[in-house]
C-alpha cells in the first residue's frame, strides 16, 4: 500500500479514549464507535457512537452483559451514513469475532491486520500448533466441547489448569482448577461449559507483554511491559482480569532481549502488520512462554508513547501505508503505570475531569454497576516503585470520593 492520503480514521473497539487522542494529536480527523462513550473520546472526536448512553443517575451497564460485537457494526453503519472514513484503527473487542471484521473490512478498510490474519493468530488451536512447528515455549492448550471431555483432556495435561472461553475480554471468566473437584464446581456455576472452552497449562511467572510495530520490512520492538491482572484493591474481582501494566517491564537485559526475540519471530510467522501486542509469562527462572496476540492497538498505547516520546498511530500509519518502521530515539528512562479502577459496590460516579491523571472519564453522576470499571489512572515517575505509589495514592482518592458520593 503507497501513496495513500488518509485524513479520516474510525476508531473501533471497547474502549478507544486512548487510541483516538493519538490519532487527533497525529493530525487525522477521527471519529469513534466504542462500549463506553466517555468525555474524554467525545472531546477528541469530530463524531462518535456508543453502545452506552451516558446519562446522569442512569446506570453504564455492565460490560460482560451488554457489549455485542455487532452492536459495534450498527452504529458503524449509522455513522458512516453522514461522515466520510478512509481507514478503521482497531482497539479491543473484535479479536475473536471473525465475522464481525469481515464485515466491517467490507464497510471500511481495516488499517493493520487483515480479517484472515486477525483469525489466524486468534484461533488458538491453530496458533499454538504452529508454535509447536517454531519451537517457541507455550503453555500445553486443547478445545474441550463439554464437561466430561474437558475433564479428560484436563487430566491429560495435569493439573492445575486454565479453563477459558474461547472469547474472552480483558481476562473475563477465566477460571484456575486445581483439581476435578474444582472443574466439577466450575461447571456447577458458570456457564463456561455450555460451549467450547480453552482447556491450559496453568503457567507460574510474571504477567508481560511485547508492544511492537511491525511491516512487510520487519519489527520494531517498543517496549516489554508488566501487566497488572486480578488486583483486589483496584476493585477487580476477575482472578485474571486486566487491570493496567507498567511501561517498562524492570527484568534482566536477556530476558528482555528474549521477549523481543520472541515477539519478532511470532510477528514475522504470522505476517502481522502495524501495531500489535504479544502476552506471555515470565517464569521464576527466565523461561518465557508465549500466550498470545492482540493483533491490534493494546491497552498499553498511552504509557508506550510517554516513556518514548512518539506517536504510535503515526507509526502505525506508516508501517501499514509505506512500509516504514520507526526509530526508538529515546531509550526508556522514566515508567509509566496505568491503571484501570473498578467499582467495589454500585455507585454514583462524582466529577472526574479535574484530575490530570484521569482517562476514560464518565460523565458525572452516572451510575456503575458492581465490577465494572470507573476510570483510568495514567502516571508517569522517575522509576516503577514511585510511580506505582503516585497512581494507588490517586486509586485511593478517587475511591474515597465515590464513597463519599453514596
Amino acid at each position: 500500500m503507497t501513496e495513500v492520503t488518509i485524513r479520516n480514521l474510525l476508531a473501533i473497539g471497547i474502549d478507544v479514549a486512548s487510541l483516538t487522542a493519538s490519532a487527533r494529536k497525529a493530525g487525522y480527523q477521527v471519529y469513534a464507535v466504542d462500549f463506553f462513550g466517555d468525555q474524554d473520546l467525545k472531546r477528541v472526536c469530530r463524531k462518535s457512537r456508543s453502545i452506552v448512553k451516558q446519562k446522569p443517575g442512569r446506570t453504564c451497564g455492565r460490560l460482560s452483559r451488554d457489549f455485542k460485537p455487532k452492536a459495534l457494526l450498527r452504529l458503524t453503519k449509522g455513522l458512516l451514513r453522514k461522515s466520510d472514513v478512509d481507514f478503521v484503527l482497531l482497539s479491543s473487542g473484535l479479536d475473536d469475532f471473525p465475522e464481525v471484521l469481515f464485515e466491517l473490512n467490507d464497510m471500511v478498510p481495516i488499517l493493520g491486520n487483515s480479517p484472515d490474519t486477525i483469525k489466524g493468530v486468534r484461533d488458538k488451536t491453530k496458533f499454538f500448533k504452529e508454535l509447536k512447528r517454531l519451537q517457541i515455549p507455550h503453555p500445553e492448550t486443547t478445545v474441550a466441547e463439554n464437561f466430561e471431555e474437558a475433564r479428560k483432556k484436563s487430566k491429560d495435561i495435569g493439573y492445575p489448569v486454565v479453563v477459558k472461553p474461547l472469547a474472552t475480554v480483558g481476562g473475563a471468566s477465566i477460571r484456575r482448577v486445581q483439581d476435578t473437584q474444582g472443574l466439577k464446581r466450575l461447571s456447577r456455576r458458570t456457564r463456561l461449559f455450555h460451549g467450547k472452552v480453552l482447556i491450559q497449562e496453568h503457567m507460574y511467572g510474571r504477567p508481560a507483554s511485547v508492544s511492537l510495530i511491525s511491516s512487510r520490512r520487519g519489527t520494531t520492538v517498543l517496549t516489554v511491559n508488566e501487566q497488572l491482572l486480578g488486583i483486589r484493591e483496584l476493585g477487580q474481582k476477575e482472578p485474571y482480569g486486566y487491570c493496567g501494566n507498567v511501561v517498562p517491564l524492570i527484568a534482566d537485559k536477556s530476558v528482555i532481549s528474549e521477549c523481543k526475540d520472541m515477539a519478532e519471530k511470532i510477528a514475522s510467522h504470522f505476517g502481522l502488520v502495524g501495531s500489535n501486542g504479544l502476552d506471555l509469562v515470565i517464569s521464576e527462572e527466565g523461561l518465557l512462554y508465549a500466550i498470545e496476540v492482540n493483533p491490534r492497538f493494546q491497552g498499553t498505547l498511552e504509557c508506550v508513547e510517554r516513556v518514548l516520546g512518539m506517536n504510535i498511530v503515526k507509526a502505525h500509519v506508516k508501517a501499514c501505508t509505506e512500509g516504514g518502521l520507526p526509530t526508538i530515539i529515546k531509550k526508556p528512562t522514566a515508567c509509566c503505570v496505568r491503571l484501570i479502577l473498578f467499582a467495589s459496590r454500585r455507585s454514583i460516579v462524582p466529577d472526574l475531569s479535574t484530575f490530570v491523571e484521569v482517562k476514560d472519564i464518565p460523565l458525572p453522576e452516572v451510575v456503575i454497576e458492581k465490577g465494572e470499571p470507573i476510570c483510568s489512572l495514567v502516571v508517569e515517575g522517575a522509576d516503577r516503585d514511585s510511580s506505582l505509589r503516585e497512581a494507588n495514592k490517586m486509586a485511593g482518592l478517587i475511591f474515597r470520593l465515590l464513597q463519599s458520593c453514596g
